[in-house]
């Protein structure tokens, strides 16, 4: 299952003005600047719900009292010949404080040359025109959290429609005679689940042509019958217990099939079921089984089951442990050694 995503968005929250100022008879203006007394003041016009007043030489600044605003201003001239505006001057953004000299922008008093003003298409029968955007950077806006756009991914249903074609037996194209019972299945099934049916069926070991049967020994029929119900549905019939403990002669007969026919993960479902069903009476059988098949995980589950074992005389005393003491006693050596050395840990 994939982590769970949401999302989130932090947006600006601006406000924008534009204020525009005309200065007619420019030429009677010229020189004010000089007095710091005496300079035109526009009207007030409020961005935002903030007031501000633009100055010629050029200044812009915030008029109301006790207060912080984080803004950005452009300064523009107009070409008075084609109504468009060139930016002649850009702040911030940058905080404004009324209280102090932050209030005012831009830092500069060079606004523009005379000489870049007058004679040019910004002052026409003694106009100039100036103007001043503003724009009031507010708090972000951040909106609430929401769950990411999902569609559920659906269970894979494979199994289901390929486990149907055994139920509804049709299009067999290859049958087995194991013991008395005739068992028919799928070739292109059988094939993509073991390499060694592959190999029979379609390889230079093949056993059958169509028509014929392939004759399956030393098995019997349910067990080859469970084999199929796992190629055809990767999971055992649902009459064998899974927890281990009712069917763990069936199991152990499973394990055989699957080792017979390369069917790993067959073989380590059956390899968990035992191990789940160890005890002192299925111990030494099972520990057999495992090194004749090579269940390495399940061998070794058996001689840690034997090693932490309270109770080995129980173990000992079962006809399992004297077949395995038979046949193999190498594996109840390496039980015993195992165990000593335990205990004397």
């Amino acid at each position: 299952m994939g982590a769970c995503r949401t999302a989130s968005t932090c947006s600006p929250d601006e406000a924008q003005g534009m204020h525009v100022f005309h200065i007619l008879g420019y030429s009677k203006h010229r020189g004010m600047g000089k007095d710091p007394d005496s300079f035109i003041r526009s009207r007030i016009f409020t961005v935002g719900g903030i007031a501000y007043p633009d100055y010629i030489s050029v200044y812009l600044e915030l008029m109301s009292n006790n207060t912080k605003v984080r803004a950005s201003c452009d300064l523009r001239l107009v070409d008075q010949f084609t109504g468009l505006s060139y930016s002649a001057q850009k702040t911030g953004p940058r905080i404004f404080n009324f209280d102090d000299s932050t209030g005012f922008a831009p830092e500069f008093c060079e606004f523009k040359r005379r000489s870049h003003i007058e004679g040019s298409a910004y002052l026409r029968d003694d106009h100039l025109t100036i103007e001043c955007i503003i724009t009031v950077i507010k708090k972000p806006h951040v909106a609430d959290t929401k769950p990411f756009p999902k569609i559920d991914m659906p269970p894979s249903d494979m199994t289901a429609h390929v486990g149907r074609l055994l139920e509804e037996k049709e299009g067999f194209d290859v049958s087995f005679i194991v013991g008395e019972e005739t068992i028919e299945a799928h070739r292109f099934v059988l094939a993509m689940r073991s390499p060694v049916l592959k190999a029979e069926l379609y390889g230079l070991m093949r056993e059958a042509r169509p028509g014929q049967s392939i004759t399956i020994k030393d098995m019997q029929p349910a067990v080859f019958k469970a084999l199929l119900h796992f190629i055809y549905t990767d999971s055992l019939p649902g009459d064998m217990d899974l927890q281990g403990g009712k069917d763990t002669d069936m199991v152990r007969l499973l394990l055989v099939a699957a080792d017979r026919y390369a069917m790993e993960r067959l073989k380590l479902v059956c390899q968990s079921i035992l191990c789940e069903d160890l005890n002192a009476v299925t111990v030494a059988t099972t520990l057999a089984l495992a090194d004749q098949h090579n269940c390495h995980k399940l061998k070794d589950a058996c001689l840690e089951f034997m090693e932490m074992s309270d109770d080995m005389d129980a173990v000992v005393a079962t006809q399992g442990f004297k077949d395995v003491k038979a046949s193999c006693p190498s594996l109840i050596v390496d039980a015993l050694e195992k165990r000593r050395k335990f205990r004397k840990a």
